[in-house]
């Protein structure tokens, strides 16, 4: 039937034979070519794919009855009254809502003014002709003196030794006499670094030097900033005269700078405020081939902008062979091969390595050590109900492996192999093989991130040969690293000091450490998967592809011949896909599609319909969904005036939320420490032999707060009060806190701090900034404003917590956070910020928040059938309450939207004239004491026409005081049968009653016998029909006409 009915998408089964034959049903609907899953007591078969959760058909999603002190109440509306009394006599006295929506937009800056020397301001004046054509042949005339000087000729003489030299005419005429040119260049070509030169030469030559301007994007920090160093010392000069860069909140350039070096993000801030890149006369995309999103929506925005700038020429570089897709991409541009140069390198894969090394494998010594912090990583290695996807994707290519030439012991070894280990210990066997019997050489380690970084470099420090300073000297390099600690993996170290880097996949391309002679591959890169259905992002090591591969084993043969080893089988290596998948295809599209709405490129959908591979329209959805439920967009999919603050802070979405919303409530220090934290890596650091010890440390700074974020707050303030005593690293070593990551916070935040004194939000008056920076339940809210919509029930067990989001069901908790810790939360809900999917979904860090943070803080609340009823989430949260209650929550929330928008259109108003509003806000998120409770199963009424059969008035309160008459007596006036009750008796003597009437039930708290027990039940059932007013007679008149007679059967409802 369902598939002959087309308006029907599904069928909803909760017939238990269905769910008892679920498998045969399965598989019969998998012949028609129809979706299944089992839904705890539901079985759904569906046309569309369907997710692994879903709350409609949830009977324990949450419902929470919300309850506060009267007094707080009353308190909390008398401040609410007077304010808006005080608001309707004297309206001029308060901000317009009304004010210009362009002033959003007059305080932004472009970033510290990073393009502006890079404009040329046309103007006809025959003095302005005269100075560019002097300024050109100054610009010649220093060339040339440069190339003539000695220095200059033996620089000149080492760039005529790098293949792309030899192309250097041939590249020239294709750029001149095309508008688009696709380059592709091997490794040590040289096409990074002397392709711009070429171009800068031939410009200035051409006296043409005054008014070029390029452009060339890098997709990481760390080689923009030493790619331009190096093309600076090529030219004879010092950074910031004709060549520059600029990464995020960071650069030199100066108003001679011809020739940019920046990241691709930075280059799409200019296009916020310039479209059509006014005075760029060439731009220059490097690195395409590892098809970031910023790369290709770049390439979108370019493929615009060409024929309205016929004379800008675009040049993409590529260290790949796949020149082809861009090419077409962009009409047949023409393209062109520079060969790369690199000294042979041999490689080593993994049956090799165990015969040259000896090294034996067991099921026992590939267990990588994360330290009990991260058991779960090593749990996972060692037992598993089901294979990887990282050993499936290669289980064929091993079944069918001949290892037969190599000895008996190789091959013991490869049988019991690992492919979901790193392989510590093995590394750790190839680089004592390579320190005692290779030749001198750095040697450069591809790991997965930063906690495997971290993880061996303990490990090999630990070791008595490998950790030996005057012999070994180990590095990391990682992408949050800060730039002075990154510059130290291009120094050479002392003679007779082996360099060992420990770096991730940005070590394949982005950068060059030219004394590398050595690379150890193990084969994986942490990649970021999305799962477009469930909703839920996933960041987990994967294989590379062969291209990445061969990057890898070309780092090796810069100076020298090289040895690779990689610690896979060569079998597996030729089961990889020849290029990574795009990252737009894998990842959530929030900031892209802001990005889009704020450069005014038109509809989402059908913009990124025009990239190279298109997301899936359920990913772009999902985006677009996100930034209506935090503001960004509204309903037209158009930018709010939060969307185009947003839209200026390069951070995610949801931080930036975080960020305003700090500067508007004056508690902005606090927040400035969690959105940095947040953009970097954990400073709490958990060695494996004093784990105790560590989390004790943790531990004093919790307070037992139930807040990850409170707790990173009170551990940077220690530290930065430990730094004006000149004791930091004293205070780090004690607390097991990374001095490195506190230092990277600590230079985040001042630079979050610059960018919101751009929007104008914040001015130089830090105490005015930071005025209730020490009201930590305000700073919870804040918090719960920017992380909303990543909101957890907390619901507290006898023995354990139930944790449930709206995406995925059931959820737990990392042990490293202070509330994986707790066996019980006393608040109703977390917010958090990462979720993790390893086998169940993992919440990284959170936040305890009242049901007052989350009813005011949160996304949009709307009203249900029946007053006290709101709902958030399109109906996922559901709050029942006082209908008095209701009504305050809503003002409430609708005077602190109203301020909060005044303040996005006006960021110098002062809000001191709201003054009421924000003390009853800040009284009721400290002082809500969470006192309600969640309840399941309780459905929706729906209201409609009744014949009042008893007049109000005539009920004289017949029952007494006992709650099960005065529920039986307004039932039966209303023409209802009488309610039933069930009680249960609990496992600690208590009883729980359920009164059930009219398809609803009530549920009572545990009670010491079953008649309290169902008193209990019964005045539950009162307190939620009549609301709690004070008028009894009105009270029991509305409830009689909500209560229908019905005439079908009741359905029991749970």
């Amino acid at each position: 039937m369902l598939l002959r009915n087309d308006s029907e998408q599904e069928v909803v089964s909760r017939e238990r034979k269905d769910r008892r034959d679920y498998e045969h049903l399965a598989a019969i609907a998998d012949r028609m070519g129809l979706y299944s899953r089992q839904y705890s007591k539901v079985v759904v078969f569906s046309k569309l794919p369907l997710p692994n959760y879903r709350p409609d058909l949830d009977d324990k999603r949450p419902q929470r009855e919300v309850s506060i002190p009267i007094g707080l109440q009353r308190e909390v509306d008398s401040m609410l009254t007077d304010y808006l009394t005080r608001k309707r006599a004297n309206p001029n006295g308060f901000p317009n809502t009304a004010f210009s929506r362009s002033s959003s937009t007059d305080s932004f800056a472009t970033d510290d003014g990073l393009f502006d020397h890079l404009e040329t301001q046309a103007s006809p004046s025959i003095a302005m002709e005269k100075f560019i054509r002097r300024r050109n042949l100054q610009l010649r005339s220093q060339q040339e003196t440069w190339q003539e000087s000695p220095e200059g000729l033996k620089m000149l003489e080492f760039r005529r030794s790098l293949p792309a030299y030899k192309e250097k005419d041939s590249l020239i005429e294709a750029i001149s006499q095309n508008q688009v040119v696709v380059i592709s260049g091997e490794t040590g070509c040289g096409k990074t670094t002397q392709l711009p030169q070429y171009i800068l030469e031939s410009e200035i030559d051409a006296a043409r030097g005054a008014t070029c301007s390029i452009i060339c994007t890098q997709p990481r920090r760390i080689s923009a900033m030493a790619v331009s160093e190096r093309v600076a010392a090529e030219r004879g000069e010092k950074m910031g005269e004709s060549v520059g860069y600029k990464v995020r909140l960071e650069g030199i350039r100066g108003r001679d700078t011809r020739l940019l070096f920046c990241t691709t993000g930075i280059l799409l801030r200019r296009l916020l405020v310039d479209r059509n890149l006014k005075g760029v006369t060439h731009v220059i995309v490097d690195e395409i081939h590892e098809r970031g999103m910023n790369e290709d929506f770049l390439l979108i925005v370019l493929k615009d902008l060409l024929p309205r700038r016929p004379e800008l020429r675009l040049i993409l570089m590529s260290a790949t062979m796949n020149a082809e897709l861009f090419s077409s991409y962009f009409g047949g541009a023409p393209m062109m091969h520079i060969p790369g140069f690199t000294y042979p390198v041999r490689n080593h894969f993994l049956e090799n390595v165990l015969e040259s090394t000896g090294h034996r494998l067991t099921p026992y010594n590939q267990i990588d050590d994360y330290g009990q912090e991260k058991s779960w990583k090593m749990q996972k290695q060692f037992l598993r109900k089901r294979k990887s996807q990282i050993a499936s994707s290669v289980e064929d290519a091993l079944e069918a492996a001949d290892f037969r030439d190599y000895s008996l012991r190789t091959r013991e070894s490869l049988a019991c192999w690992n492919p979901d280990s790193i392989g510590f210990n093995l590394i750790e066997s190839v680089l004592l093989h390579i320190c005692r019997k290779e030749r001198p050489g750095a040697v450069l380690v591809f790991m997965t991130g930063w906690d495997d970084i971290n993880s061996l470099k303990e490990k090999l420090q630990s070791h008595p040969f490998l950790g030996d300073p005057t012999q070994v000297l180990i590095l990391p390099c990682h992408g949050s690293m800060a730039s002075s600690e990154q510059r130290l993996i291009f120094d050479k170290p002392e003679n007779g000091v082996r360099k060992i880097v420990l770096a991730t996949n940005m070590a394949e391309t982005s950068i060059t450490i030219n004394d590398v002679v050595f690379v150890v591959d193990c084969g994986k890169a942490k990649e970021t998967s999305y799962d477009a259905l469930n909703n839920t992002p996933c960041l987990l090591p994967t294989w590379i592809s062969k291209a990445s591969a061969r990057q890898r084993r070309g780092r090796a043969g810069r100076v020298q011949p090289g040895e690779c080893y990689h610690l896979y089988p060569r079998c597996v290596y030729e089961a990889f896909a020849d290029y990574q998948l795009p990252e737009l295809l894998r990842t959530p599209l929030q900031s892209l599609c802001l990005q889009i709405k704020s450069i005014r490129l038109g509809d989402i959908s059908e913009f990124l319909s025009r990239a190279l591979q298109s997301p899936e329209a359920l990913s772009v959805q999902n985006a677009i969904d996100y930034l209506k439920v935090i503001g960004a967009l509204d309903e037209k999919e158009d930018l709010t005036i939060l969307g185009r603050h947003l839209a200026m802070l390069p951070v995610e979405p949801k931080l930036g939320k975080m960020l305003i919303f700090g500067a508007i409530f004056s508690c902005l220090d606090a927040i400035l420490t969690v959105v940095a934290g947040l953009s970097v890596r954990d400073p709490f650091l958990t060695p494996f032999d004093k784990k105790d010890l560590a989390d004790s440390a943790k531990s004093q700074f919790s307070c037992r707060d139930y807040s990850d974020h409170l707790t990173l707050i009170r551990a940077y303030e220690g530290w930065k009060d430990a730094e004006r005593n000149h004791s930091g690293y004293e205070y780090c070593w004690k607390n097991f806190l990374s001095a490195q990551t506190l230092k990277a916070i600590d230079s985040l935040r001042k630079q979050f701090f610059f960018l919101l004194k751009d929007t104008g939000l914040v001015n130089e008056s830090l105490t005015a900034c930071n005025k209730w920076n020490c009201d930590e339940n305000l700073v919870r809210a804040v918090i719960c404003a920017g992380l909303f919509p990543g909101i957890c029930s907390v619901v507290n067990k006898e023995r354990s917590i139930a944790l449930k989001t709206m995406e995925d069901g059931q959820v737990m908790l990392y042990s490293s956070s202070v509330n994986g810790r707790e066996a019980k939360i006393p608040y109703p809900w977390l917010v958090f910020n990462e979720k993790v999917k390893v086998n169940s979904v993992f919440l990284r860090d959170s936040t305890a928040v009242s049901d007052s943070i989350l009813l005011l803080f949160g996304g949009n609340i709307c009203q249900g059938g029946l007053d006290g009823h709101l709902k958030m989430l399109g109906g996922y949260l559901e709050f029942f309450m006082k209908p008095d209650l209701a009504c305050t929550y809503i003002t409430l929330k609708k005077e602190l939207e109203e301020i909060i928008l005044n303040k996005l259109q006006n960021p110098r108003m002062d809000i001191q004239a709201t003054d009421e509003v924000l003390q009853a806000i800040r009284l009721l998120v400290s002082e809500d004491p969470c006192s309600g409770r969640f309840v399941f199963g309780r459905q929706e009424l729906k209201p409609k026409k009744l014949k009042t059969l008893l007049p109000s008035s005539t009920f004289d309160g017949t029952g007494g005081d006992n709650p099960k008459s005065q529920l039986q007596t307004l039932l039966t006036r209303a023409g209802h049968d009488n309610p039933s009750y069930k009680t249960k008796q609990l496992k600690n003597s208590q009883f729980r009653a359920i009164v059930e009437f009219n398809g609803m039930q009530f549920i009572s708290q545990p009670c010491p016998n079953k008649k309290q027990a169902e008193k209990e039940a019964a005045s539950e059932a009162l307190e939620w029909l009549i609301g709690g007013s004070s008028s009894a007679s009105r009270d029991i008149d509305h409830m009689s006409m909500l209560l229908k007679n019905s005439k079908k059967k009741h359905h029991r409802r749970t």
